[in-house]
């Protein structure tokens, strides 16, 4: 009797692995790894979750949902092209096992720990032997096949990277629907149904929409826009993972010389991170994090007991806009908020700083085309908004404790107004 798995998906609803099928057995296989499992202890949205209440899901969750469209675009991708199906196999495991990768809170180790997450995703899937060996029943390359997917920059006429890792692939078709689910935020749904109905292959053998779906696509580039500007962009992110940088700087500057509890896993994330080993890497997530996090919260030495109070109880730094300031503006009110940090016995360079955000726009890169049976162009080319939407956008916050917020944001309107 074939066994099958349901996952009751709140995008997707009941997302059934079937393992009478060979590719959904390794899947099944695949998610029953420890290395799989422990992404249920990664959050999808980092520490947005201190401004979004909801925003509490996991990168497994996120995982098992990229492959729910990786599948139904690879159904609908066989009715078109048969022999796409000889690609069966490494589309679903590249999908699923893209973010394998991830540090803990997801995107913000890569600022705190210099975390790079496609190298690991990638290195766990050639190197890890719980990974690798049920891949390998599959198919004897089946690891490198999927592991260079996850680094490799060609994307032309290369269907399958455009597929895993481009400006409009299965992760990003998921995330988009699943975190503004997640945080509540309802600024419209990406027509995936639409989308995928729309897809097919150019001549130059890569996946191509044809017209009837480009308006979907710019409704999903319109939506990840306002996605990044409102949710992962937004100031309560940038000031958190501010402190968790300063909580890590704070420890580096001052392990020699204070008495500082670690683990030997967590030791070498912070000091020495390009030598991590596989058992090292897999023994840190948010868990482990957060318990480092309490532990110096009670047990430690100032600035850093403060910083982590600051983070577990949600007591966090301001953040004031300044993008509209001159350059040279900006760095008086950086000065006059330094000045106001030593007055009031803050350390400056840790409580008080600039911070740059940048949006960078779509970048098509000629990964995904329109067809229309006789002509290929580019998606810009088809769409004002949607060249309009490959703008990039960068913005600075200045950050400060918030018992100077009237003082700050009165000398930024001085600056403004000042000639």
């Amino acid at each position: 009797m074939n066994k099958k798995r349901i996952f009751h998906d709140p995008i997707h609803k009941e997302i059934i692995i079937d393992s009478g099928k060979p590719e959904e057995l390794m899947i099944m296989q695949l998610i029953d790894t420890l290395s799989f499992q422990r992404l249920r202890r990664i959050k999808q949205l980092g520490a947005a979750s201190l401004l979004f209440h909801g925003a509490e899901s996991s990168r497994f969750t996120h995982s098992i949902g990229v492959f729910c469209v990786a599948r139904k675009i690879y159904k609908r991708l066989v009715e078109t092209k048969p022999e796409f199906s000889k690609n069966k196999f490494i589309l679903f495991g590249a999908a699923l096992l893209h973010d394998l990768g991830h540090g803990p809170l997801s995107h913000t180790s890569e600022v705190i720990f210099s975390h790079n997450h496609e190298y690991w995703s990638k290195n766990l899937v050639e190197n890890y032997l719980p990974i690798t060996s049920i891949l390998t029943n599959y198919g004897s390359d089946l690891p490198n096949q999927i592991a260079n997917l996850f680094t490799t920059q060609n994307l032309f006429s290369n269907p399958l990277k455009t597929l895993i890792s481009s400006e409009i692939d299965c992760d990003r078709l998921d995330y988009l629907l699943r975190d503004s689910y997640n945080t509540g935020t309802k600024y419209g749904l990406v027509d995936l149904e639409r989308i995928i109905s729309a897809l097919t292959f150019s001549p130059d053998g890569n996946i191509a929409i044809k017209p009837k779906g480009v308006i979907a696509i710019e409704h999903f580039l319109l939506l990840r826009n306002i996605m990044y500007r409102t949710i992962y962009n937004h100031r309560i992110n940038e000031i958190s993972t501010w402190i968790l940088e300063k909580i890590i700087s704070s420890i580096k500057d001052n392990y020699t010389k204070k008495n500082i509890w670690i683990d030997e896993s967590m030791y070498k994330w912070i000091f020495t991170p390009k030598n991590l080993e596989i058992k090292d890497f897999l023994a840190n997530d948010d868990i482990v994090l957060y318990f480092h996090l309490m532990k110096w919260k009670e047990e430690s030495f100032e600035p850093l007991e403060t910083l982590c109070r600051m983070f577990i109880d949600r007591n966090l730094l301001k953040a004031s806009n300044i993008s509209f300031l001159s350059k040279l503006k900006r760095m008086e009110i950086l000065a006059f908020a330094r000045n106001k940090c030593k007055l009031n016995n803050y350390d400056s360079e840790i409580f008080c700083g600039i911070k740059e955000r940048s949006f960078k726009g779509f970048k098509s890169n000629n990964s995904l085309q329109v067809w229309d049976g006789k002509y290929q162009n580019s998606l810009e080319n088809q769409s004002e908004l949607i060249k309009t939407l490959m703008s990039s956008n960068n913005s600075s916050l200045i950050i400060y404790p918030g018992e100077f917020r009237r003082d700050i944001e009165d000398q930024i309107a001085i600056l403004r107004d000042k000639p």
